[in-house]
């Protein structure tokens, strides 16, 4: 990628942003994102092949695409709430962004393949740290991976973000945790297949 002028560049993408929340990605043109970041269309194809690759860089910059940092609270339960309920509230913030690419990353194929090829690695530290915590403190009876309890954690949020649409509230968290999480946790520790 050529190098831009990092103004130009967060013009380019706040554009990109806005358009996809206002029009969505099937009806948004390079053209419009252009004029939105009073940007040459040539600009913006120095920098990007085409549609697709500037929305997958918004994506991959602009969503919490880590997990988001959870604190030590002393308790797996407790634990697994806070770093939850922080991804819970990183997916409701770009509610209304999440819901139309979802759907367009179903619809489009070239997007969504454009995104599986940029998507970055999750960093997936402070859940890992979590879980050696639980088992320092005796509370899990094996190793659980990180990767596999995040993907679960994911799904559920998804799963209310397109079936049953927001609040991802208290109570939500809890029954996602106390429900679905802890039970698979202390399975998978238990049975050596975490």
């Amino acid at each position: 990628m050529a190098p831009l002028d990092p103004e130009r560049d967060r013009a380019i993408l706040d554009a990109t942003m806005e358009l996809l929340s206002e029009v969505g990605y099937d009806r948004m043109s390079v053209d419009q994102i252009a004029k939105r970041a009073r940007a040459s269309k040539a600009t913006i194809y120095r920098r990007w092949a085409g549609k697709p690759e500037l929305v997958v860089d918004v994506i991959c910059r602009r969503f919490d695409m880590d997990t988001p940092p959870g604190e030590d609270t002393g308790s797996l339960r407790g634990d697994l709430t806070s770093i939850f309920g922080g991804l819970c509230e990183a997916v409701e913030r770009k509610h209304t962004l999440v819901i139309g690419l979802s759907s367009t990353l179903v619809s489009n194929q070239e997007l969504a393949r454009t995104l599986r090829e940029h998507m970055p690695t999750k960093n997936l530290g402070d859940v890992r740290a979590l879980l050696e915590r639980a088992t320092e403190r005796g509370e899990l009876a094996g190793p659980v991976d990180p990767g596999r309890l995040f993907a679960v954690a994911e799904a559920l949020v998804w799963h209310r973000m397109i079936f049953a649409g927001p609040p991802f509230d208290a109570e939500f968290v809890r029954e996602s945790v106390d429900g679905v999480l802890m039970p698979l946790v202390n399975a998978w520790s238990a049975g050596g297949v975490g």
